[in-house]
């Protein structure tokens, strides 16, 4: 517990001071500090970061340890295990002030997870870009050496992740302020939505979306349906660790017992899908039905067993296309479909950047302005 405290402290400092001086870099060595930059602004991998921060995190709270040794497994007192800082101390931090960092720890990653070596700069790491992973173990090289400290190191991170989460509301403000001028001249109808949804479904990492597609369904109607949403869960957490029944809960309005859950596949629906299916509908006798959204086809043999279960649960398991099923909707509600899209665009950008990346809330908004003007 103290070691716990001591950590949020350090965090917590480094994050005021940070905000205090946005514009002054704490590491004079604009060599050094350019390299710090390009692995806090890396686009394409924002779980490099959270490599640099943990490190950096446990040397500032046991000095002694070796900054280039996050894996217990080396021989040597001067260990320490990166992922555990990570998950404790960073995860927490990070979602708190939705700093632009990848949503699970960086130690799980293809390149770090098998490691049981010192993270030396002869030593090479296989992961997307190289290049930041060869400044990550030069800036862990140049700590140990004491040529830099730690907190100077980290406190700069926060900074620059602060100034990037910054940089990117104020490009989604202007690109909000455009729309608005172009949202006032035409609305969109039901088939230039789905265009809108299937382009912003075809954009990298948009695994996120399909549950943010329900979700908007169920809030632009709730009036109309007399259920809720009931609020999402993390993107990345199992449902054992929520506790929930599927990505999507449905509770009637007047009411909070689950009585239809949602499941989203970016991948075909499959037996063991219904066979998990069935043992979350044994623990609820409120359910009445479990669906499916995929993005996939579903094999024949696949729907005619989820629609058997139904004979021995009593609950009605679906399995939907997502594009046919918010296609429906659009039609059954048509003059609430514009209240959907608001809903939808709230939603992605209400996001954290761990489950909907900047550039996912970017490209949406040019897509809901392209289609408005044209």
């Amino acid at each position: 517990m103290i070691a716990e405290k001591k950590c949020v402290e350090i965090l917590e400092g480094l994050y005021k001071s940070a905000g205090k001086h946005l514009k002054s870099r704490a590491i004079s060595n604009l060599t050094v500090f350019q390299k710090i930059d390009y692995v806090a602004r890396c686009s394409t991998n924002r779980a490099a970061v959270r490599l640099l921060m943990s490190c950096l995190l446990a040397k500032i709270h046991q000095p002694k340890v070796d900054v280039r040794k996050p894996y217990t497994e080396i021989a040597g007192d001067d260990t320490f295990s990166g992922r555990s800082y990570d998950e404790k101390y960073l995860s927490s931090f990070i979602n708190k002030y939705e700093l632009p960092c990848n949503a699970t720890t960086a130690f799980l990653t293809p390149a770090l997870r098998n490691i049981n070596k010192a993270l030396t700069v002869d030593v090479e790491l296989i992961g997307r870009p190289r290049d930041v992973y060869k400044e990550i173990l030069f800036l862990l090289d140049i700590v140990n050496k004491n040529k830099v400290t730690a907190k100077a190191m980290l406190l700069d991170c926060i900074r620059i992740l602060i100034i990037v989460k910054n940089e990117n509301a104020k490009r989604l403000k202007t690109l909000m302020s455009g729309l608005k001028t172009s949202r006032d001249k035409s609305h969109l109808n039901a088939d230039e939505i789905v265009n809108l949804l299937i382009q912003h479904l075809a954009c990298k990492n948009s695994s996120r979306l399909s549950v943010l597609i329900v979700t908007a369904t169920y809030k632009s109607a709730e009036k109309y349906l007399k259920q809720k949403v009931l609020s999402l869960k993390s993107h990345t957490a199992a449902d054992k660790q929520t506790k929930a029944f599927g990505d999507l809960e449905i509770t009637l309005t007047d009411d909070d017992k689950v009585v239809t859950c949602y499941e989203m596949k970016t991948k075909p629906v499959i037996k063991n899908d219904i066979h998990i299916a069935l043992e979350k509908i044994k623990q609820s006798s409120h359910l009445s039905n479990y669906i499916f959204i995929t993005t996939e086809p579903v094999k024949e043999t696949v729907l005619e067993f989820a629609k058997k279960s139904y004979f021995s649960t009593g609950v009605e398991i679906a399995i939907l296309d997502c594009i046919g099923f918010i296609k429906h909707f659009l039609y059954l509600f048509y003059r609430i479909r514009m209240n959907f899209l608001d809903e939808y665009q709230k939603l992605v950008l209400d996001e954290p950047a761990s489950s909907v990346s900047q550039e996912l809330k970017e490209a949406f908004i040019a897509l809901r302005r392209a289609g408005e003007q044209e």
